[in-house]
């Protein structure tokens, strides 16, 4: 195999969308895997769609997910321009040729007065002027379009798709697709094709919307007698069993993921499963993992669903596996939104928050209630298994004042002491720890025990609230 050579060519009309990035994704992991050149290009023709921003957040969301690209803007190879827009010279030039190839001609026709050659197709009109008539029609300043011209013959445009196997169109079901618009732009179609070319990329990823078009594509390559690309198209992500994640209703935005608190790694990686399987069992892989095993043959034809608590489950085995300090890096922005930043210590809330939170931004849900000690239902002393009632608690809540009022603060030392007297008291330890934990928190869930929960609210305010619910009692 040549040099692989991929390229990602979003536009910047929004957000990036993860089926979009996922795109991305596989044309970094392919170019990488084979040795190649992976080359980001913007596609920026569609001006009245542009998004102001759009662009930048390509940047960002490519350094986020580590997807480094190897020649695009800010890494230009010589003499060569990766943002469409500033290519426009450079699609008429070809545009021209292929006009004088005879693979494209001049379209004059007002698209009001354009009649219907088929369902959507146009009708040819301006296929066969003269060569008088288009030069009396260019002289006159009379606006044009430029269109491919395709065969009128009963023949095929057909490729092999490297997912999707032998694909193949009838000319009589293609159209004289524009490839110039009248504002002097190129269209989509055309653009990707030049600059496929120009660049030399030698495989193109990209969503399988484009199957039945990329014979068209194909008619250009060999109309300017250029070598085709080998193609790899993609099934679609799914919102459910009948539609699309789409941009359009703002679905799935990778920023709006972060904000959320999932780290972008575990996007990447969930990601990178949605329409394509490793070879073994492993589903949590980073990206040198990735690159290492990516192959073609594990993509799938078939769409995939994206679901959004199989993310959440990945993302808290990455949460879960972080050093701490790498954590708590990434989790403070987090906890600054909560309401008990400020009112304890940061580094005992994010140690209790490491183990059970699926995503940073479950933090404050999870932290929340500890400033909001408040009157609670004191049925949650009763507790069957711990064998507590109200009665109970009041027996031993009085004792576990006394004991933590000179014990040693650390977690160790308030379970040693407590655990010393249910001991004494002849009860269960979790009968102890059952009341003294409803007292401090006012809750039957919590995340920690009722040592923790003491160690973090430090001696005065677990003293407080213990001395609070025992009044209560």
């Amino acid at each position: 195999m040549k040099e692989v050579r991929t390229r990602f060519a979003p536009s910047p009309t929004g957000f990036m969308h993860v089926g979009n990035l996922r795109t991305g994704l596989y044309a970094y992991l392919f170019a990488r895997k084979h040795g190649g050149t992976f080359i980001l290009r913007i596609e920026d023709t569609d001006q009245g769609r542009y998004v102001e921003g759009a662009t930048d957040a390509i940047y960002r969301t490519l350094e986020a997910a580590g997807i480094s690209y190897d020649e695009g803007p800010g890494k230009e190879k010589e003499g060569v321009i990766y943002v469409q827009s500033q290519r426009k010279a450079l699609y008429m030039q070809y545009a021209l040729e292929l006009i004088a190839k005879g693979g494209a001609y001049y379209c004059f026709c007002d698209k009001r007065n354009v009649t219907d050659g088929g369902v959507g197709k146009y009708d040819k009109h301006c296929a066969n002027l003269s060569q008088e008539e288009i030069q009396a029609n260019l002289a006159a300043g009379k606006p044009f379009v430029i269109r491919m011209r395709v065969p009128e013959t009963d023949g095929v445009s057909e490729y092999d798709d490297l997912v999707y196997g032998h694909i193949a169109v009838a000319y009589k079901d293609m159209d004289d697709m524009i490839l110039i618009k009248s504002d002097g732009m190129p269209t989509y179609n055309f653009a990707n094709v030049i600059d496929d070319h120009s660049m030399g990329i030698t495989h193109i990823l990209r969503g399988n919307e484009y199957l039945s078009s990329t014979p068209q594509y194909n008619m250009l390559y060999d109309a300017f007698g250029w070598e085709r690309p080998c193609y790899l198209h993609l099934a679609p992500i799914m919102r459910d069993h009948e539609h699309k994640l789409s941009k359009r209703y703002g679905d799935a935005n990778f920023e709006d993921f972060v904000a959320k608190g999932f780290l972008p790694h575990a996007i990447v990686n969930y990601i990178a499963l949605l329409g394509w399987s490793p070879k073994g069992n492993q589903e949590i892989l980073s990206m040198a993992e990735l690159e290492e095993q990516f192959d073609i043959s594990g993509l799938s034809q078939s769409p995939s669903i994206f679901d959004g608590a199989k993310m959440r489950w990945l993302n808290a085995e990455y949460i879960r596996s972080m050093p701490f300090e790498e954590f708590a890096t990434v989790a403070r922005p987090f906890l600054a939104k909560s309401k008990v930043a400020d009112l304890f210590d940061n580094e005992l809330l994010l140690r209790l928050a490491q183990p059970r939170v699926e995503t940073l931004g479950d933090i404050p849900e999870l932290l929340d209630f500890l400033a909001e000690y408040e009157d609670y239902d004191l049925q949650l002393f009763n507790h069957a298994k711990n064998k507590t009632d109200l009665a109970v608690a009041a027996r031993l809540l009085p004792l576990a004042i006394e004991a933590l009022k000179g014990c040693e603060w650390t977690n160790d030392a308030i379970l040693a002491c407590l655990s010393e007297v249910a001991l004494a008291e002849g009860v269960k330890k979790g009968a102890m720890l059952w009341c003294v934990r409803i007292a401090v928190t006012g809750r039957a869930v919590t995340p920690g025990g009722a040592s923790e929960m003491a160690l973090l609210l430090g001696r005065e305010e677990c003293l407080r609230r213990l001395a609070y619910s025992l009044e209560r009692l």
